[in-house]
């Protein structure tokens, strides 16, 4: 093995004892930048005495040939372990064979004395000849410093050689910075927000401060000749924000560097506690607690991110902004407000954002198109926020946003896009204690805010998953009714968190319940969104339980009470497992809780049927009772013998309303109720039951050009009967036409009077659509069920859903002297899925009628 020659000796030592100067200087100063600064300085002296040594030695001339350095040693941000970049580069191809063993010997000598040296050697007429898949090396040279060697030739490389390539081939550069970006953050999950986050190559980390660095020499390379100043990057606020960023960043690496004895850059729960006791990068502010300390953390990583990613948008300049904004045509998409080019929106009028109307209209148009905000849009949006607070709109203001915005395909971008601009917490503040939040939770990968937000993004990305675990997701996702309101329990459901970490729940519902009045929801609407809060983990506790266990089965579905609420917890289960990491939801565990969803669905099916007692003690009963303490016996007799379904089915203030109409049928034998749902409008009929009511309701409705989507029939003991009809308006003759549904009302009130002939209606609407296109028919199924209940014969029937199906088949059921006990009627896209529980003379369809009653549907429905 040769010997170490003298000056590597020397340099040896003297790197060895100024190491440990500068290491022992930042334990206790903790100043990283001025840690760099001086390791760099150190470094440069050792390379430059190494360098003029060995060439002299070999009786060289330092000219025609360029040693710089690159990478952290050409920013002079080298970290104890970094590794040291540099490149030599000759003006022609003898200069750099003359002095190849020279610069192997300086790399030697360098790796000997403790510093690994990446060496890059090249003839600049080559090296500066741009090939795709050297862009990283000519990115690369933004970063150059000269060290030693030939002066005029690094002059005209840097002044002119390096300005030219850059803006000559900044389309390709640009691209391939940002493809290594994307794959980079990729390997994160594509967010700031980790719990145990990686420093250095994490989004938002040092190599995306770098990142913004390049592209904004590069922009201004375009805009100028020649070299830019590099303090003038960036805008006054964003060059705040850099420096900031890097003054901390440097601190954290150097610490982990010297903690981890290598270049290790993943801040652990360990190290975060133990930076937090020492402040580290935090000396001037009173933060101790290692949650604190990650928000600090949280905040320069997420500035450097947006910085980053803005100027990604706004890169390459092949056109200028100004020529794109002219071309809005491309986009197909301009109004009033807003005009969108290459997917950026740009404000029409941004003095207008004055109005908060138009933050919600830009947000709302985020969730409905998938557009992004541009770089300039955002700015201005950041500019208006600074006067919102002292005239926020209202909670209901707000919530009507969000109602719109919710159920939208891109809905948790819009939020991501508020959160990114503080608009998120400004306008539902319940959120601000949640807000990078870092709760230690073994399985957890993301901050709170980022599990919540990913819980969103899981729930809306089923509609377009091609997978088939997710299309069944996806199925009862489209079945929702008020799909807002479960958006609104996941927004809202770990926000405890920030209370307290033993049992969150509690301190969760507590802060929705505030949130829900500023709000002002309705109350049926409360109790939904507190009741999936306050079970949102229950469905995920009973996979480790036996689900195919029929009484684990009875148990979940009495807890939860309704199929509606089971599908809003079954998604909520879906979406919020996965958004704990990336590997939570395996393939058995969706299965598991596909499998326990449609366990407990089945149960509700069966047991459909079960009928209420008034005086039984039961939790929805008792709350009856207590809102209506006056009723009595009159509620009692109202609730005996309904369907224990219609409970479930029914918020309680509906079931009062249902109640109250039963009291005015001594005024009037039949009482509607008229309302409209995001979806739907319903119709609620309340009378005493009667042969062919049900298929007379139905006959009206399509006789009204309506098209019923669901409906549900129920009757108590007394014989009173409440039937809710849920249908849309085929030619919109009730929509914004408020003397409309008085005429629709007394239509359905003449029919069911026997003031209007009914047959006579269904023939003239058959008369007016005689020219429209018939639908293809569809397979037509019908099952029977005996055994599903005590008293009820079940039939299903799936076929094409069409106007008048439901009142072809209920007059089928009239004349086979069948009762209606039920009816769940459901259509799912084109499909009709109904199901009745009939009764003939009072028991159940023995299988000879069963046979009639299947030939006379298959009659009815096939048009024969």
């Amino acid at each position: 093995m040769p010997t170490q020659s003298p000056l590597v000796s020397e340099l040896r030592e003297r790197f060895d004892a100024e190491s440990s100067r500068l290491q022992e200087e930042f334990s206790s100063a903790k100043n990283g930048l001025k840690y760099l600064q001086e390791r760099s300085a150190l470094v440069d002296s050792i390379a430059r005495r190494l360098w003029a040594q060995f060439s002299v030695s070999a009786g060289l001339e330092r000219s025609q040939i360029v040693f710089a350095a690159v990478g952290d040693f050409g920013r002079q941000t080298l970290f104890p372990y970094s590794e040291v970049d540099i490149v030599f580069l000759a003006g022609t191809g003898e200069g750099a064979a003359k002095f190849k063993d020279t610069i192997q010997r300086l790399s030697q000598g360098m790796n000997e004395i403790g510093l690994k040296c990446n060496t890059t050697a090249g003839i600049i007429p080559e090296f500066m000849r741009f090939d795709a898949d050297r862009a990283e090396s000519i990115l690369s040279l933004l970063d150059c410093r000269f060290l030693d060697g030939d002066q005029e030739l690094f002059a005209n490389l840097r002044s002119r050689l390096i300005p030219e390539i850059m803006v000559r081939e900044s389309q390709s550069l640009v691209e391939r910075l940002a493809e290594l970006t994307r794959n980079s953050h990729r390997k994160f999950a594509n967010t700031v927000f980790h719990l145990e986050p990686n420093v250095k190559d994490g989004p938002g980390g040092f190599q995306d401060y770098v990142t913004a660095r390049w592209l904004a020499a590069i922009s201004a390379m375009e805009k100028q000749d020649g070299w830019p100043d590099s303090q003038k990057y960036f805008s006054p606020a964003n060059q705040t924000a850099m420096d900031a960023a890097l003054a901390f960043f440097a601190s954290v690496r150097c610490f982990l560097h010297f903690r981890n004895k290598r270049d290790q850059n993943l801040l652990t729960w360990d190290a975060q506690d133990d930076a937090a006791a020492r402040k580290i990068g935090t000396q001037n502010t009173a933060v101790t607690s290692a949650i604190d300390w990650m928000r600090v953390y949280l905040s320069h990583a997420r500035a450097v991110e947006h910085i980053s990613g803005q100027l990604l948008e706004e890169m390459p300049a092949a056109q200028s902004l100004f020529y794109r904004q002219l071309e809005t045509w491309r986009t197909g998409f301009s109004d009033e407000d807003f005009s969108v080019v290459d997917g950026l929106i740009f404000f029409q009028k941004p003095e207008n954002l004055s109005d908060s109307g138009l933050f919600f209209r830009t947000f709302r148009l985020i969730a409905q198109r998938g557009f992004k905000l541009s770089p300039l849009a955002e700015r201005q949006l950041e500019l208006a926020r600074q006067q919102l607070p002292g005239r926020l709109p209202s909670g209901v203001d707000f919530w009507r946003f969000l109602e719109d915005a919710l159920p939208e395909l891109h809905a948790a971008d819009a939020l991501r896009a508020m959160h990114s601009l503080g608009l998120l917490t400004l306008f539902l503040p319940e959120l601000q204690g949640i807000e990078a939040l870092a709760v230690r939770e073994v399985s957890h990968r993301f901050t709170v805010d980022e599990h919540t937000l990913r819980a969103i993004e899981n729930l809306h990305s089923l509609r377009q998953s091609k997978s088939k675990w997710d299309e069944r997701y996806a199925g009862i996702l489209g079945e929702l009714d008020q799909p807002e309101l479960l958006n609104l329990a996941i927004l809202l459901h770990d926000t405890g968190k920030a209370v307290t970490l033993v049992d969150h729940i509690p301190a969760s519902l507590a802060i929705a319940r505030k949130c829900l009045e500023r709000l002002e929801l309705p109350e049926a609407d409360r109790e939904t969104v507190l009741f999936l809060i306050q079970h949102h983990q229950d469905l995920g506790a009973g996979l480790r339980r036996d689900i195919f266990d029929p009484r684990t089965v009875a148990q979940f579905a009495e807890s939860i009470g309704s199929p509606e609420l089971l599908k809003m917890l079954c998604l909520f289960t879906y979406a919020d497992i996965k958004a704990v990491n990336p590997e939570a939801l395996t393939p058995w565990k969706a299965e598991d809780l596909w499998q326990l969803y449609i366990g407990t669905a089945n149960y509700f099916n069966r047991s459909v049927d079960e009928r209420v007692h008034g005086d039984a003690n039961d939790e929805v009963l008792n709350h009856l009772r207590s809102l209506a303490a006056a009723a009595g016996k009159k509620l009692q007799t109202f609730l005996e013998g309904l369907p224990r379904r219609y409970l479930r089915t029914h918020p309680v203030d509906e079931i009062l309303r249902h109640f109250e109409m039963s009291g005015r049928l001594g005024q009037d034998p039949v009482q509607l109720a008229l309302k409209r749902t995001r979806h739907w409008y319903e119709l609620t009929v309340v009378t005493k039951d009667r042969p062919r009511l049900f298929s007379t309701v139905a006959g009206t409705l399509a006789a009204c050009g309506m098209n019923i989507g669901k409906a549900g029939a129920f009757s108590n003991a007394g014989g009173t009967v409440v039937d809710t009809f849920s249908f849309t308006d085929r030619y919109r003759t009730l929509e914004m036409n408020l003397p409309a549904w008085e005429r629709f009302k007394t239509t359905v009130h003449d029919v069911l009077s026997g003031k209007r002939d009914l047959k006579r209606m269904l023939r003239e609407r058959l008369e007016v659509e005689k020219g429209q296109p018939e639908k293809i028919a569809g397979t037509l199924q019908i099952q029977f069920d005996n055994e599903c209940s005590a008293h009820s014969t079940l039939i299903e029937i799936i076929t094409q859903d069409q106007p008048g199906l439901l009142y072809g088949i209920s007059s089928v059921f009239a004349q086979q002297d069948c009762n209606i006990d039920i009816a769940l009627i459901d259509t799912e896209g084109q499909t009709a899925i109904d199901v009745f529980y009939l009764t003939t003379g009072g028991g159940k369809l023995a299988p000879e009628h069963q046979e009639r009653l299947r030939q006379s549907l298959a009659k009815e429905l096939s048009g024969s």
